[in-house]
C-alpha cells in the first residue's frame, strides 16, 4: 500500500497497559480521545507455594512487544498510518518487584507480584525494630502502613533469600524497579543504554519514597537496608524519558524513535483517564483488585480510617504534585478467575454475569475473598477467604452472585472510610476497568452503595490516562490537558433499585462474615505444614514414652511365651 493511500487522522498516541492479568497496547487519536485499535495478551501467574505469586519478567516484556506489533498490524489493515504515533505512555501494575542484571539484561528472579504474601515474616521482623510495633510508623513520610503489599519488603526478601541477587548487588550489576522501570529500561535499549527510571506515582508505592520531598528517602533505605544505587531515577509522570529502540521482534522497528513520555501507576492513570482533576473527584477501578482513589489536590490528606495517602500524578517536571486518598482491595476480578480456574464453576470469566443473573440473589450466602489477607480498611494479613451461610439449597449460581456481591461490599467499606476522611460523601461513583462490562455487578454496586454508579462508554480509562500524560509531555505537545479542551465523555448510569434498609441489612451480614475471616493464619505456623500432635510434644517426653512402650511390648511378648 502506498504511503499516500493511508488514512491521516492527526497525531496518535500509543499506550502500554501492563496489568496483573494481561498486557495491552492501545492507540488513541490525540484530538478526539477515540480508541482506534488495540491488542491484548494474557500473562501467566505462578503460584510456587501457598501465598506466593510470581510472574516471569521476560514474559511480561514479550507480551508487551507482541501487543505493540499486533496493534500496528491492525492499524495498517485499517489503512491508518502508524508513523503518526507521536508518543507512547506506560501504565502498569504497581508494587510488583523486579531485579535484573544490567550487564546481561536478564532478570535475576521472577517478579514478585503485589498480591504475594511470602514477606509476612519479613514484615514481622521489621516491626520489632519499630517503637510499639507500630505498622503506621512511616505513614506521614510514605502514606503507607508496613505490610506485605509494598515493594520495599519484597526487595528485602529478595536480598535475604536469593544469592544471585546479593552477588549482583555486591558486583554493582543489580537494578531494581517496578514493572514500569523494567519495561522502560528494556524498550529504550536495555543493556545497550536503557533508561533506568520510574515516576512519582510508582515510587510512592515502594515505602522507600518520601511523598513530600519527592525523592528516595535515605533513612527509609537504611531501615530496610536497601542500597540506593540500585534504585531508578524518579521523574514526573509526563516527560520524555527516552526513545523506543529497534527491537528484533518488531517488524521494521515500526515505532523506533518514538518517545516514551508518560508513566503512571495503573490506578493513577485511571484517575487521569477519568479526568478527575478537581479536589474531591473520585473513581473506582475494577481489575484484578479494586482501587478507589479520591483526588485531594496539592494537599496530602492522611486517613484515620485505614486508607492510603498516595501520589495521584505530577503531569510535568515543573507542574505541581497532586495527591490522592486510596482504598485498596486485593481481590476483585481475581475472584472470578479463581472460580474459573480453581473451582471450574465457570468456563469463561464472562459467564459469571449469566449465573448471577439467573440466581438474582445469594440466598443468604456470603463470600469473603481474602485470599491475600484483607487490605483497606483492615490491613489484616491473617484473614483468609471464607464462604458462609451455605445450605443444601445453595448452588453455583448463588456462589457466583455472592462473589460479585463481595466486590461491591468491599467497595462499600472503602467508600465509607473515604467519606469519613473527606467529610463530604460522594453523590455518585465513577467506575472503570474490565469488570464494569458486567451489568449485574454495576447494578449491585449501585444498590449496595445507595448512590448512582457512572460508567464511561469508553472503559479503557487506564490506558487513556497514560496516553494523555504521554501526549501532553513537553517536547511532544499533541494532547491538551486544559479543562476546556478535554473531550466530554458519554456515560451509562446505574441507579439504586432496592431500598436502603435492605442494603444495610445485607451489608451488616457481610461485615459479620468479614469478622469470621480474620485470625486464620500467623507467621509462626510450622513452615512444613506438619500438624501432627507430636509436633507439640517436648523431645525428651517423646523419647521417654517410646522407651516405655518398647519395654512394655517386650514384657508382654515374654508373658505370652510362658
Amino acid at each position: 500500500m502506498a504511503a499516500s493511500d493511508r488514512m491521516v487522522l492527526g497525531p496518535l498516541v500509543g499506550s502500554i497497559d501492563q496489568g496483573t492479568s494481561s498486557s495491552r497496547f492501545l492507540v488513541f487519536n490525540a484530538k478526539t480521545a477515540e480508541l482506534l485499535s488495540h491488542h491484548q495478551v494474557e500473562i501467566q501467574q505462578k503460584f510456587p507455594k501457598e501465598g506466593w505469586v510470581e510472574q516471569d519478567p521476560n514474559e511480561i516484556l514479550k507480551s508487551v512487544l507482541e501487543c505493540v506489533e499486533k496493534t500496528c498490524e491492525k492499524l495498517q489493515q485499517l489503512n491508518i498510518d502508524i508513523t503518526n504515533i507521536k508518543a507512547i505512555g506506560v501504565s502498569n501494575q504497581r508494587e510488583t518487584t523486579v531485579v535484573w542484571d544490567k550487564t546481561t539484561g536478564e532478570p535475576l528472579y521472577n517478579a514478585i507480584v503485589w498480591l504475594d504474601l511470602r514477606t509476612q515474616s519479613t514484615v514481622d521482623r521489621l516491626l520489632k525494630r519499630i517503637p510499639g510495633n507500630n505498622k503506621s510508623f512511616f505513614k506521614f513520610r510514605t502514606g503507607l502502613p508496613l505490610c506485605t503489599y509494598f515493594s520495599a519488603v519484597k526487595l528485602r526478601w529478595l536480598l535475604d533469600n536469593v544469592e544471585e541477587i546479593r552477588k549482583a548487588v555486591d558486583d554493582g550489576r543489580a537494578m531494581f524497579g517496578t514493572v514500569d522501570s523494567w519495561l522502560i529500561w528494556c524498550l529504550t535499549g536495555g543493556k545497550n543504554g536503557g533508561v533506568h527510571c520510574t515516576d512519582v506515582t510508582n515510587a510512592s508505592r515502594t515505602m522507600l519514597f518520601n511523598i513530600h520531598s519527592l525523592d528516595w528517602d535515605p533513612e527509609l533505605c537504611q531501615f530496610f537496608d536497601i542500597p540506593m544505587e540500585i534504585l531508578p531515577k524518579v521523574r514526573s509522570s509526563s516527560e520524555i524519558y527516552g526513545l523506543m529502540k529497534i527491537c528484533p521482534s518488531l517488524k521494521m522497528g515500526a515505532l523506533t524513535g518514538v518517545p516514551i513520555s508518560g508513566c503512571l501507576g495503573d490506578q493513577s492513570a485511571a484517575l487521569v483517564g477519568q479526568m478527575c482533576f478537581q479536589d474531591g473527584q473520585a473513581k473506582n477501578t475494577y481489575g484484578t483488585g479494586c482501587f478507589l482513589l479520591c483526588n485531594t489536590g496539592q494537599k496530602s490528606v492522611f486517613s484515620d480510617h485505614g486508607l492510603l495517602t498516595t501520589i495521584a500524578y505530577k503531569l510535568g517536571r515543573d507542574k505541581p504534585v497532586c495527591y490522592a486518598l486510596e482504598g485498596s482491595v486485593a481481590i476483585a476480578g481475581a475472584v472470578v478467575r479463581w472460580l474459573r480456574d480453581n473451582l471450574g464453576i465457570l468456563q469463561t470469566s464472562q459467564e459469571i454475569e449469566t449465573l448471577a443473573a439467573e440466581a438474582g440473589t445469594s440466598y443468604g450466602c456470603y463470600f469473603v475473598p481474602a485470599f491475600s489477607g484483607l487490605y483497606a480498611p483492615y490491613w489484616e494479613p491473617s484473614a483468609r477467604g471464607i464462604i458462609c451461610g451455605l445450605t443444601q439449597f445453595t448452588n453455583k449460581n448463588h456462589i457466583a452472585f455472592a462473589a460479585l456481591e463481595a466486590v461491591c461490599f468491599q467497595t462499600r467499606e472503602i467508600l465509607d472510610a473515604m467519606n469519613k476522611d473527606c467529610g463530604i460523601p460522594l453523590n455518585q461513583l465513577q467506575v472503570d476497568g474490565g469488570m464494569t462490562n458486567n451489568k449485574v455487578l454495576m447494578q449491585l454496586q449501585s444498590d449496595i452503595l445507595c448512590i448512582p454508579v457512572v460508567k464511561p462508554s469508553m472503559p479503557e480509562t487506564t490506558a487513556l490516562g497514560a496516553a494523555m500524560a504521554a501526549g501532553a509531555a513537553e517536547g511532544v505537545g499533541v494532547w491538551s490537558l486544559n479543562p476546556g479542551d478535554l473531550t466530554a465523555v458519554t456515560c451509562e448510569r446505574f441507579e439504586p433499585q432496592i431500598n436502603p434498609e435492605e442494603s444495610e441489612y445485607r451489608y451488616a451480614r457481610w461485615k459479620k462474615a468479614v469478622m469470621k475471616s480474620m485470625g486464620w493464619e500467623t507467621s509462626e505456623a510450622p513452615s512444613n505444614g506438619d500438624t501432627s500432635i507430636f509436633c507439640s510434644l517436648p523431645l525428651g517426653f517423646f523419647v521417654m514414652c517410646s522407651m516405655i512402650m518398647l519395654i512394655g511390648s517386650k514384657f508382654v511378648s515374654g508373658c505370652m511365651c510362658l
